[in-house]
């Protein structure tokens, strides 16, 4: 969000060469970088000052990877039109739907007339353009063919966040039904089973051993909720902490989930796809394979994954051909071994890992789908189990006397 806060914005009014009245808004750095470019534009200012910012403003926006995508793709249009640099970034970021995005925008913009290249301009930014991004588009500049290149950082970001957003949705839809599943059984064991508690003191009766189970258990809630709300808000916390900060934890927690059943599955094929897409968009691009290598490591989303690439790097280095090094981490399917082998043979190792990756991406879909229609009877026996039992468990004794009055 430092962008943002570079930027400020001064309502202005002013005559121009030809005598005509004319105003409004100008963003920029100060007051002094603003009033020059309206010199520079030919105006005589009359009425300057900043604009008053709202008592109650609205939210900042933040900038998302989908943002980005759409921005690679728009500046590679405007650039293939025949449209010069700076002024696509005028068209691309002046009035942008996210204030966020605009600021980026702009600040990007006041870089390069500044006299930095656009890789420059985008190094600057490292929260919103991740390596592979700044240089890919260094070489695109270096070898003339930006708009090429911008439009294939577009394809595969575009790729890559279709395939995080579905193995997201397979997994966070399960998660989110039994956090919901558990907020609902807490309730009606706070509030709504001891109104049968008292209910099932006047009967004078004893009662059912599974009813007498979920009355001990709803007082224990009563008694000790306090407990329970602080282990799962400390559980959340130290996970969220050790996930930031511990460098073991992470690997420990991406070799774990690589090792469940069907999401281990599937999160293996998106790592083999991100691998293979990315080194196929750097190979394409003509960056060096040990140099693209470094910037593929970051880019296949589990740490396991990440230090095998490094691995072999190092030993692609040293003179080793790409596929020996892979098949020595063990973690690649055959087929990819073998195609990058055939990739390496023929010169046309992008082609091929492009046909990996699409073909990696088709199974991830595939398996997501197939998850997501084979969690939703589980969930739904997981709610019957938790809700449906208890209203069994309230309901029990009330057939018990029903059934000792007939």
């Amino acid at each position: 969000m430092a962008e943002q806060a570079e930027q400020i914005d001064f309502i202005w009014a002013g005559v121009g060469k030809n005598k005509q009245k004319n105003g409004g808004i100008i963003s920029a750095k100060s007051e002094a970088i603003a009033k020059a470019e309206l010199r520079r534009q030919g105006y005589r200012v009359t009425k300057f000052k900043q604009k008053p910012k709202p008592l109650f403003s609205a939210k900042v926006q933040s900038i998302t990877p989908g943002d980005i995508a759409i921005f690679a793709r728009q500046l590679a249009t405007m650039l293939k039109a025949g449209v010069p640099l700076v002024q696509s970034f005028d068209i691309v970021g002046k009035d942008h739907d996210n204030a966020s995005m605009e600021a980026l925008l702009m600040g990007i913009k006041s870089d390069i007339e500044s006299g930095d290249t656009l890789a420059e301009a985008l190094n600057k930014r490292p929260l919103y353009f991740d390596e592979l991004f700044c240089n890919l588009v260094a070489a695109g500049e270096q070898a003339g063919v930006l708009e090429t290149l911008l439009d294939k950082i577009a394809s595969y970001k575009e790729k890559t966040e279709s395939m995080k957003k579905k193995i997201k949705k397979a997994l966070t839809y399960p998660i989110a039904v039994i956090v919901v599943a558990f907020v609902v059984t807490t309730i009606l064991l706070i509030f709504v089973v001891p109104v049968f508690a008292d209910m099932f003191k006047s009967f004078g009766a004893d009662l059912p051993a599974f009813t007498k189970m979920v009355v001990a258990m709803s007082e224990w809630m009563q008694a000790w909720w306090y407990i329970v709300v602080g282990i799962v808000v400390g559980t959340v916390y130290v996970f969220s902490y050790f996930k930031k900060r511990s460098r073991p934890f992470n690997h420990f927690l991406d070799k774990t989930l690589l090792k469940l059943p069907i999401v281990g599955i599937i999160l293996n094929k998106s790592a083999v796809a991100r691998f293979a897409r990315t080194l196929a968009t750097m190979s394409a691009a003509g960056v060096p394979l040990v140099e693209a290598l470094e910037s593929v490591a970051g880019a296949c989303g589990n740490i396991i994954y990440t230090e095998a690439v490094l691995k072999m790097r190092e030993e692609v280095a040293t003179g080793q051909r790409l596929q020996f090094a892979m098949q020595q981490a063990g973690l690649w399917p055959n087929m990819v071994v073998q195609m990058v082998a055939i990739g390496e043979e023929s010169g046309a190792m992008d082609s091929m890992l492009l046909k990996v990756a699409d073909f990696f991406d088709e199974e991830v879909d595939n398996l997501v789908d197939n998850l997501s229609s084979l969690m939703e009877p589980i969930i739904m026996c997981i709610l019957g189990i938790l809700v449906g039992g208890l209203v069994v468990a309230m309901y029990l004794p009330i057939f018990k006397m029903g059934a000792a009055v007939g």
